[in-house]
């Protein structure tokens, strides 16, 4: 089956809804202000969800009183049941976050519209947060709370708790069922919250920054075991949704991805694709050529009579270029998904 993101226009979820495949999409489109009541989740407390407000107010360049948010808006992608990580990549402030937000409903758009299993969150907030997890990138607990509180804790709220994988990743993360939350580093807690997200075994599993705050060691076992211990239980229902601007880590795990940058959505594809697409000639010629001038390229660096041609889309089209000029050596190889993310900001600057 054709692996989906979870970002689809309308279009996408009516297409998506009716052969019966979960989808999870969302267009947002500018006027959200943080600082307005009613843009706050009904019957909230803000104790409960101020943290996950902070860093909300992005301003535009262009007047200090406007909020960018124009999240995700580009070639639509669909989501199909299935086991899957997609992953949204950005830099710091590029709307990440906010998507997830909206996707929770802790921040509603003010134009556009958010679906999550082809629900509202704003009407079906429950039906809705009974299928999924989230971990945000700042994790907290009540500090008078031990481990074991916290886990019997969330729990409470669950219908299912699998108690053969909490009993796994505590060992797995070493964390004792009687440490107080008061005591526990950043990357402890951030692992405590990891194992009650996934114990519950969720459709849907929500990660904002998930490896902050973790240690190397810890950030590989966290990538290598446990997610694979969540997609594990029951292949056909389960996604793990990342946002993140770290993209290495997860190589060779995602099956589809989008790049959002400013606000907008700058690439949505497949990772398998992407690495078919985006690729690297490196090329050496007997003698220092003129200045190349390649159409296809998204970049071309060239030192001596030597030159290093990115290319996304074309490439056989560039080989053939080069042949006239008889080059010594050409090489083309694919690109890893961090140097994809790293070469579509040349897609930005060519629009």
């Amino acid at each position: 089956m054709r692996l989906w993101s979870p970002l689809t226009t309308s279009r996408s979820l009516e297409r998506s809804s009716s052969s019966g495949s979960r989808s999870v999409w969302i267009t947002l489109k500018p006027g959200l202000r943080r600082s307005d009541p009613k843009n706050r989740t009904p019957g909230t407390h803000p104790r409960n969800t101020h943290h996950e407000n902070q860093g909300y107010r992005h301003r535009s360049p262009k007047s200090r009183a406007k909020i960018r948010l124009d999240r995700c808006r580009g070639r639509p992608v669909s989501q199909g049941a299935g086991r899957m990580l997609l992953r949204i990549f950005g830099r710091n402030g590029a709307g990440k976050t906010t998507t997830i937000k909206c996707l929770l409903n802790l921040l509603r758009p003010t134009a556009g519209e958010t679906r999550v299993f082809g629900l509202d969150p704003r009407k079906d907030e429950v039906a809705i947060k009974s299928r999924l997890s989230y971990v945000p990138d700042a994790v907290a607990f009540y500090p008078w709370m031990s481990v074991r509180d916290v886990l019997n804790y969330q729990a409470s709220f669950r219908s299912k708790w699998n108690q053969e994988l909490e009993a796994d990743l505590l060992g797995r993360f070493g964390l004792r069922p009687g440490q107080n939350a008061s005591s526990m580093s950043k990357g402890q807690r951030t692992q405590l919250a990891l194992i009650a997200a996934i114990c519950p075994e969720p459709e849907l599993l929500l990660l904002d920054e998930p490896t902050s705050g973790l240690d190397p060691i810890v950030r590989r076992e966290f990538i290598e075991t446990v997610i694979g211990a969540y997609q594990a239980t029951d292949p056909e229902r389960r996604t793990v949704f990342v946002s993140t601007h770290l993209i290495s880590e997860f190589e060779g795990l995602i099956d589809a991805f989008t790049i959002i940058d400013q606000g907008k959505e700058l690439l949505s594809m497949g990772a398998d694709e992407a690495r078919d697409e985006f690729r690297r000639i490196r090329v050496r010629f007997a003698e220092v050529p003129d200045a190349l001038r390649i159409d296809r390229a998204l970049k071309v660096t060239q030192r001596g009579r030597e030159a290093e041609i990115l290319t996304f889309g074309g490439a056989e089209e560039v080989l053939a270029g080069l042949q006239p000029l008889k080059p010594e050596d050409i090489q083309a190889e694919s690109l890893s998904l961090e140097e994809v993310f790293v070469a579509s900001q040349n897609l930005r600057k060519e629009a």
